[in-house]
């Protein structure tokens, strides 16, 4: 195949090298810890790791644990670090630094939020969720609404939600980008209609947040939840976050989970609870001090990277490995094509996408599947080259051309994450 791939107008490994000499991103590589001989494409997963977080880890487990112990929740900031993080993400999602909180898991925010929500829609009873969704929102909104007497959870497909829009529905819970498939919904849009009729937007940005821009308080969002251990690389179990728009603070919503983190006064050892004001009112109990550690590292990337620019680097890397793949036998390209609905992963459709995902991975090619058929490639603008991209492709051409992904070997079943 040598140095020049079909696709792309024939574009060769040489001009995407000079891709990467013109990257402005380029020196962010360095920031990340990755293993030679491996093409990561799974960024959309588990994000690589920052170089500056075992010592960040280490310092809080040996000098804030280790050596001041109990003082360090309030000599080291511990009390106030969920509210310190939420300011630092806040950018990333377009929310006001009082309308986020660094705090628990993705499925426990969205109970939360999802449950504050039916409280604020008395009298209605329904809660939208796409029926494709990563799973964990279908089974959290399954868990709320089993809870509230007559509240019912209706699985749609997102593109016939104006038929389900009626005066029966308190919520709409959907994905920014859709997990399996890569595709952009278009978050004002949604928000607005979901708004006019009167019910709440809830928005899961886990695969967004950290790949292109996200404007929750433009767009008008009630509520949003995200994860940090995807572009965001916090860290395997890196605490979520949880997003409330300022407009419902102010009117004091409740939420269902009042532990004693978010009680007024927790010092107090009062038998009733009285939540905090703000976004404080959304906490539960106390912070993994040490995910949060490696979190504040992550972000510390972050805040040195321009946001136009990571989404303008998404786009053309997607766009590279689209045109050298797109014409491989048996390949369907799932992801849609036009930028404002793409995220920032690519799916590929091919009957024996398990099998060709384990060859690519024995390569050094980290991918994953989706069942039935989905081969799904992330691409994190910080870390990932030009010449990797057309290098994961020739990869893929050659596990396709020469049959190696029929080996016995990759089509015993595992987990390819």
């Amino acid at each position: 195949m040598g140095d020049t791939m079909e696709g792309q107008g024939m574009i060769t490994r040489e001009e995407c090298a000079a891709l990467d000499a013109a990257d402005p991103l380029a020196a962010f590589r360095g920031e990340f810890a990755l293993p030679p001989g491996v093409i990561y494409l799974d960024g959309n997963s588990l994000g690589a790791l920052p170089v500056r977080t075992p010592e960040r880890v280490r310092a809080v487990v040996e000098r804030e644990w280790g050596r001041e112990l109990i003082r360090s929740w309030n000599d080291a900031g511990w009390f106030e670090q969920p509210y310190r993080l939420g300011r630092r993400i806040a950018p990333l999602v377009g929310a006001a630094p009082q309308e986020l909180v660094v705090c628990d898991t993705t499925s426990v925010n969205l109970f939360k939020v999802l449950a504050a929500a039916l409280r604020l829609r008395p009298g209605r009873s329904a809660v939208l969720g796409d029926r494709a969704a990563f799973p964990t929102d279908l089974y959290i909104a399954e868990g709320v609404t089993g809870l509230v007497p007559g509240a019912r959870s209706v699985l749609i497909d997102p593109a016939e939600l104006d038929a389900h829009l009626d005066g029966d529905v308190a919520a709409v819970v959907l994905s920014h980008v859709d997990y399996r498939t890569g595709e952009l919904l278009d978050m004002p849009g949604i928000t607005a209609r979901v708004r006019a009729a009167g019910a709440l937007m809830i928005w899961d940005v886990c695969h967004s947040v950290g790949a292109l821009p996200v404007e929750l308080s433009a767009s008008g969002a009630d509520f949003a939840v995200g994860c940090t251990y995807k572009y965001l690389n916090g860290g395997p179990g890196s605490p979520a976050f949880l997003y409330v728009a300022e407009r419902h603070l102010a009117a004091g919503p409740s939420q269902p989970l009042s532990g004693w983190f978010g009680h007024a006064r927790p010092f107090a050892f009062e038998p009733g609870y009285q939540p905090r004001d703000g976004i404080g009112r959304f906490l539960t109990s106390s912070p993994s001090l040490l995910g949060q550690a490696a979190l504040e590292a992550a972000l510390d990337v972050w805040e040195r990277a321009d946001r136009d620019a990571v989404r303008a680097k998404s786009l053309a890397l997607t766009d590279l490995f689209i045109g050298l793949v797109e014409d491989l036998d048996g390949v369907e390209v799932v992801t849609p094509r036009e930028h404002a609905r793409r995220g920032s992963q690519v799916a590929l459709r091919h009957a024996d996408g398990y099998p060709v995902v384990r060859a690519l991975i024995a390569r050094g090619v980290i991918g994953d599947f989706r069942a039935p058929d989905l081969m799904r490639f992330g691409f994190t603008p910080l870390y990932l080259s030009h010449t990797e991209v057309w290098d994961a492709a020739r990869h893929l051409a050659r596990v396709l051309d020469s049959g190696e992904w029929k080996d016995e070997r990759f089509s015993r079943r595992g987990e390819v994450t």
